[in-house]
């Protein structure tokens, strides 16, 4: 009987020796006597019982972080390893008491915000040094530490912009952007302004453009107008985004298809992927040559042209384009016709019959000509309908564009008048077809435009 009360007598004054322990350490913390502390510290550490309590590592957080927030100390390569460990202690200290009950103790409420500093002037440096990935996982960790201290009143602030801002800067600069916007989007969220936060709405819009994530980019892009509204950035809508994002044509395609798809009556998307293709197989840049997938990009442009047509039938821009399409590959088929036929005269000896594959080839050709050439047409006579109607005096541009199709449509009124030879009723019938046409030309080189800006 007598060894068991000698036993719990032993073990009573362990824990009194434990607990005494505590209070002193946290005796030197109050009076900020770090070295002091961390030699008693360092000595009771090997003991499992004494860091068996939560208590124990909210006291080395608080040591530790007070000794590299001394003068001498604070902001020197000698205060990285004290943080780090500080760091270390008060993440263990979480764990063992998530309700960290311990920090409405003054003696204890320095540690994390002691922690914080540190590491804020840490990555500030790294910042300053374009070392990104270092000074991301930097104030990473001090976003943690704010939010925390804010979370448990130990300061009284909102949000922390500053710290959200270089998270976010930091990550953007390592290339995360996942990681980027988790911080961004917490201070467009508050709606912060001035001209250091512009960036972060533009980096939004720009990663919701991307993700085609539509209600996050119109949000973003909503908040963005409000808060800079003579910024032109914010005026960009998802098709602007879906065409200026990419640099490769084919991608650029892809993006407007898509966002088409998704909004069919999407006006500006569809005639922007069709005005892309058609500059594209139309250009007049010296030296252009065809894309190698241009026979795939026709039927694409044709049935956003006729989209066109389908949305606004009283606007002539599409029926312009449409038969102005067909006119250009009636040039380039013209062109490999008189090439054929030079060197069909030249293959082909006086007095002997062309080859039967050289007048095939020919053949090939005028029919490929032809239904270029009356493929332009119908779009012509209904643009032509158009402009008939449109208002006067009309701007230079509609005047030429509108002189342009009705010489064509003279054009292959005379085409159909020669191939309608001897047909008198047909002849007759193309002829004052070309006779009107005709007197339309004379009629609209007379025209007088409008002045610019009215």
């Amino acid at each position: 009987m007598k060894k068991i009360f000698l036993l719990l007598a032993i073990l009573s004054l362990a824990f009194l020796s434990e607990a005494q322990n505590y209070d002193n350490l946290k005796t030197y913390v109050t009076l900020r006597q770090y070295k002091k502390a961390k030699e008693d510290l360092d000595k009771s550490w090997s003991n499992a019982k004494f860091t068996s309590k939560p208590e124990a590592y909210i006291l080395k957080a608080s040591v530790y972080s007070g000794l590299a927030a001394e003068e001498g100390t604070k902001g020197t390569p000698a205060a990285e390893p004290l943080i780090i460990e500080a760091d270390a202690a008060f993440t263990k200290y979480k764990e063992m008491d998530p309700s960290m009950a311990l920090l409405t103790d003054l003696a204890y409420q320095n540690a994390p915000i002691n922690i914080y500093s540190a590491l804020f002037t840490s990555g500030y440096k790294d910042y300053d040094a374009k070392n990104w990935q270092s000074g991301f996982q930097k104030f990473k960790k001090v976003v943690e530490y704010s939010d925390l201290l804010i979370a448990k009143k130990v300061i009284n602030i909102p949000a922390d912009t500053n710290s959200l801002l270089l998270a976010g800067i930091t990550a953007e600069s390592a290339g995360m952007k996942d990681e980027a916007v988790k911080y961004y989007s917490r201070i467009a969220e508050l709606k912060a302004g001035g001209s250091g936060f512009e960036g972060i709405y533009r980096f939004l819009v720009n990663y919701y453009a991307t993700k085609k994530d539509d209600a996050n980019f119109e949000k973003y892009r909503a908040y963005g107008k409000q808060l800079y509204p003579n910024s032109e950035y914010f005026t960009y809508d998802k098709v602007d985004f879906a065409v200026g994002l990419e640099e490769d044509f084919n991608k650029r395609i892809k993006a407007l298809q898509e966002t088409a798809a998704a909004d069919p009556n999407n006006q500006k998307a569809i005639q922007l992927l069709a005005e892309l293709i058609y500059d594209t197989l139309n250009s007049s840049r010296d030296g252009a040559v065809l894309p190698a997938n241009a026979a795939e990009l026709e039927p694409i442009m044709m049935k956003a042209l006729n989209r066109m047509t389908e949305m606004k039938p009283d606007d002539e821009y599409a029926y312009f384009l449409i038969g102005t399409h067909y006119i250009g590959k009636r040039e380039k088929i013209n062109e490999a016709r008189e090439k054929h036929a030079a060197e069909m005269k030249a293959r082909t000896k006086p007095g002997t019959q062309a080859s039967k594959e050289d007048v095939a080839k020919r053949d090939a050709l005028d029919a490929q000509y032809a239904s270029a050439l009356l493929s332009a047409e119908e779009p012509y006579r209904k643009a032509a309908e158009l402009y008939s109607k449109k208002p006067q005096p009309m701007t230079g541009q509609d005047i030429q564009r509108y002189k342009f199709l009705v010489g064509y449509l003279g054009d292959i009124a005379t085409y159909r008048k020669n191939k309608a030879k001897g047909n008198a009723a047909d002849v007759a019938k193309y002829t004052a077809e070309e006779k009107k046409w005709s007197d339309l030309y004379d009629e609209i080189s007379k025209m007088k435009a409008k002045p610019r800006g009215e």
